[in-house]
């Protein structure tokens, strides 16, 4: 890809985002994120209507007398944008393909954030780290982001792995991100065994599953035979969809897999939002936000 060809790509993205972002989106995002991490700061002694559970014990047996543990608002966050690069992403029935709908959603988080003056990371993945940008400031920091996310989506099938480990990169993040931020990953959870690094990446820090899903994946259409290949692992199957058994076990499949995933997340306290790649994304996301936001007030 040209130079040229990158910018105008950037562009666009710039302009689909733009109006979700100044109108709908930037308050939502104050709402759920800002102002929830606190610092502790200092102790005071205890007045009353202060809340118990603030009560410094040690202070308080040492001056044989009840202090309080007083905390600031952070003023800024740090937010961490991981996104799945795998081989599965580059599929699309109908709209984009989850790449696609991936680096927009990313780049509209990403605007958001700047927008509310906090920094913003990029940590691009397959079974592998491909990428990471420090959270950092500035629009044109987010240009960065945005660019980085478009190239590496060009690059196809020459440098990208076709395999999946979020495990792993959760564990990367946990490695490089010692104070709680708020993370986002986008993929579309094709992968096993990442569930307990998912626990721990939740408790350390306020963690979001933005699940990318394409239609074809939950309902198959009565079309005849089809090959249908398996882009992580390259196996090809034939598949009849004209008999009505098959499309009912196939869309039985999927509904019980994302069942499992959906329970998994909940069990262990984690928020998640479903996109569709063939679906507009701004009313499921205002919702969902409007929702934390009524939850955390």
């Amino acid at each position: 890809m040209t130079t040229k060809e990158l910018l105008r790509k950037v562009r666009q993205i710039e302009i689909n985002i733009r109006g979700v972002v100044n109108e709908v989106f930037a308050g939502e995002y104050h709402s759920v994120f800002k102002g929830r991490g606190m610092e502790f700061a200092e102790v005071r002694e205890y007045q009353f209507g202060d809340d118990v559970r603030n009560i410094d014990w040690n202070v308080s047996a040492r001056m044989n007398h009840p202090f309080v543990k007083v905390f600031d608002e952070e003023r800024e966050l740090t937010v961490m944008i991981l996104v799945d690069s795998s081989a599965s992403e580059a599929f699309g029935s109908k709209g984009q393909i989850k790449s696609e709908l991936a680096t927009e959603i990313a780049a509209l988080l990403a605007s958001s954030a700047i927008k509310n003056n906090d920094k913003v990371g990029l940590i691009i993945f397959s079974d592998q780290i491909e990428k990471f940008v420090p959270p950092r400031k500035g629009r044109q920091h987010v240009l960065r982001v945005i660019r980085e996310l478009i190239y590496f989506n060009e690059l196809q099938d020459v440098h990208r792995s076709s395999k999946t480990d979020i495990g792993m990169a959760l564990e990367y993040l946990n490695q490089i991100v010692k104070r709680k931020a708020t993370v986002f990953l986008l993929s579309d959870f094709l992968a096993d065994g990442y569930e307990k690094d998912l626990q721990i990446a939740n408790k350390r820090h306020d963690l979001v599953a933005v699940h990318i899903i394409d239609p074809l994946e939950e309902k198959l259409p009565s079309v005849g035979l089809i090959e249908l290949e398996d882009l992580e692992t390259g196996e090809i199957i034939l598949v009849d969809t004209s008999v009505r058994e098959v499309r009912e076990t196939a869309s039985g499949n999927a509904a019980a897999e994302r069942g499992e995933m959906e329970r998994f997340f909940k069990s262990i306290g984690m928020d998640y939002i479903d996109l569709y790649t063939d679906r507009s994304y701004v009313k499921p996301l205002t919702k969902f936000f409007r929702m934390r936001a009524k939850r955390f007030r």
